[in-house]
């Protein structure tokens, strides 16, 4: 069967919504490291894994053995009304991980369910319904997810079980707080939560939700201190704290562990998922014990955190931890969004490069100003997919590309990449100049 006939049958039976990637999609049938190869034999240095899931690369012996172990025991899921061996050794260790004091961890299977049981943590502590967002977030495709995601190209709702209030984004390019220094851009942005608090809501809020780099946003950041910054007026009001670190963390930022931290401040609730399963489904919410188990009733969830995920996640955790995988991302990433900044100072499209770590963003603009250039993201996009690298797009306008491979990357796999890219940005340069 070809390439052509999958994507017609995909047509048939899959919904029109659901996105794929490429004017000629790929079916991708193998990987190793940091390269995967598609059903054609063409292969591609992965600069996106799985939407930054596949954090460890590809084909990692010690996941691999891991999740064998266990099935040759014949157990793949047991539901969590039994006692879970691996399931309990990764709660303590993503517990100690956490930053968090007396905390709790619940299982589940991505990050939409995360933060949905996150939410009803918060809403059931604090006894309202109330929630503060920030504009440009993402964070999931489920109900409550949908109602508190502040970037319309992935509202697939209007309607919400919540009362949600956005605050303003970190964008520095465009926006209200577009242009301001950090010291001014914080103090605008605390200036607009207490606007916000005291016209929009009736001052009994459940939480903030915010992540620290805004992942479908087009990894956009604010400044540092910010959300410390916000702490204290949220503490005046009682108000959780959130930190959604489903793309942030594991020490993808390099700096530092979870994103929160860049920060100066611990949350209430974390959200985690993606590079914890390496491709795994799982994902959950660490929190403070009294926040946690304000849940009333009976709660669990059939697949989170089964035996044959939890394998994985703690195979993915002491690997992660062995290989001081946080260290790579600062400095191989480093070494990207350097070379790329230099790399792309020359060619008028490129409005911004920005990142942290192994999160990084290339912005296009029409060149001479900061209007977004949806259709250079989508041409140099196409021509790293002919180069033979894959990498993601995002931003509220579609005009940012988004760059998250596996934390394993190398540095001449950096330089590879960032020869492809770099090519492709100019050869996309040289024809918007034509036209």
């Amino acid at each position: 069967m070809t390439t052509d006939d999958l994507l017609a049958r995909h047509k048939a039976v899959l919904p029109g919504w659901q996105l794929l990637y490429y004017d000629e999609p790929i079916e991708i049938v193998s990987g190793s490291g940091r390269r995967v190869t598609d059903a054609k034999g063409r292969s591609y240095l992965d600069f996106f894994g799985g939407v930054l899931t596949n954090m460890l690369g590809y084909d990692i012996p010690e996941v691999r053995e891991a999740v064998e172990r266990q099935l040759r025991t014949g157990v793949v899921h047991t539901s969590t009304l039994y006692l879970i061996r691996s399931q309990v050794e990764l709660a303590e260790k993503i517990a100690r991980l956490s930053g968090i004091p007396d905390p709790r961890v619940f299982f589940t299977n991505s990050g939409s369910e995360a933060n949905e049981a996150a939410l009803m943590f918060a809403t059931n502590y604090r006894r309202s319904n109330q929630i503060l967002a920030i504009r440009n977030s993402y964070h999931g495709r489920t109900y409550a997810t949908v109602g508190i995601t502040g970037n319309r190209a992935w509202s697939a709702s209007g309607l919400s079980p919540l009362s949600v209030s956005y605050l303003h984004s970190g964008d520095r390019m465009r926006g209200l707080l577009a242009g301001l220094d950090d010291e001014r851009h914080i103090e605008a942005a605390v200036a607009d939560l207490r606007e916000v608090v005291a016209t929009t809501t009736s001052g009994t809020v459940a939480a903030l939700i915010a992540e620290p780099i805004q992942g479908v946003g087009g990894f956009v950041r604010a400044p540092d201190g910010l959300f410390a910054a916000y702490r204290k007026v949220l503490d005046e009001y009682g108000v959780l704290f959130i930190s959604d670190e489903v793309q942030t963390g594991w020490g993808r930022t390099g700096d530092h562990f979870w994103g929160y931290q860049a920060q100066g401040v611990i949350p209430d609730l974390l959200t985690f998922a993606k590079g914890i399963g390496n491709g795994l489904a799982l994902a959950g919410v660490v929190g403070r014990a009294e926040i946690v188990e304000s849940v009333q009733g009976i709660s669990f969830s059939t697949f989170g955190g089964n035996p044959l995920s939890t394998a994985g996640g703690n195979a993915v955790v002491d690997y992660l931890l062995e290989h001081d995988l946080q260290a790579n991302a600062r400095e191989v990433g480093r070494l990207l969004v350097d070379g790329l900044a230099e790399a792309t100072r020359r060619y008028p499209i490129v409005g911004d490069v920005r990142g942290r770590g192994l999160m990084l963003a290339v912005e296009f603009v029409e060149p001479g100003g900061t209007n977004p250039n949806s259709y250079a993201t989508a041409r140099v996009f196409e021509e790293c997919r002919r180069g033979g690298l894959l990498v993601g797009k995002g931003g509220l306008y579609g005009n940012t590309l988004r760059i998250g491979p596996p934390l394993t990357l190398t540095a001449d796999e950096a330089r590879e990449g960032l020869e492809i890219l770099t090519t492709a940005i100019a050869e996309v340069d040289r024809e918007v100049a034509e036209v």
